[in-house]
């Protein structure tokens, strides 16, 4: 999947410009690099075309700690770092997640790359992820 299609999909499920596609989408691949360990953020930035790697790279830092961040505090912080509600980053989570699964080639969010990113979130973080598969 093309980075155009991705934010293209973000913008049309949110209801958003394409700038505040990409604040929000920023918003949610940097909680979610920095909830995964650095050898998975790695595996993942691969999978990614151009300017979502690049976004996605940006998060990068050396020695960097896996971020024990649960559901509430995951969404707090996008919501947080977007300039958005609560209510909206959880939709906004759930909206990216499922861009991420279908750039990852993964329908149920459980298939190879997208399985190595769930088996690393805790069971509340699980749940939005599987969720996210399941909408549209």
């Amino acid at each position: 999947m093309k980075e155009a299609k991705f934010l293209h999909d973000v913008e049309k499920s949110l209801e958003v410009n394409l700038d505040q596609a990409r604040a929000v989408t920023a918003a949610v691949f940097h909680q979610l690099h920095d909830r995964l360990t650095v050898k998975e953020a790695d595996d993942l930035a691969a999978q990614l075309p151009g300017e979502l790697k690049t976004l996605w790279r940006g998060f990068d830092t050396p020695h960097r700690l896996v971020a024990r961040t649960h559901k509430a505090e995951f969404i707090r912080r996008v919501a947080e770092d977007a300039g958005i509600s609560e209510l909206d980053a959880r939709h906004a989570a759930i909206s990216i997640f499922r861009e991420l699964q279908r750039s990852l080639r993964s329908p149920t969010g459980q298939e190879g790359e997208a399985w190595h990113i769930l088996s690393q979130l805790p069971k509340d973080l699980k749940k939005l992820w599987t969720e996210a598969a399941r909408s549209e």
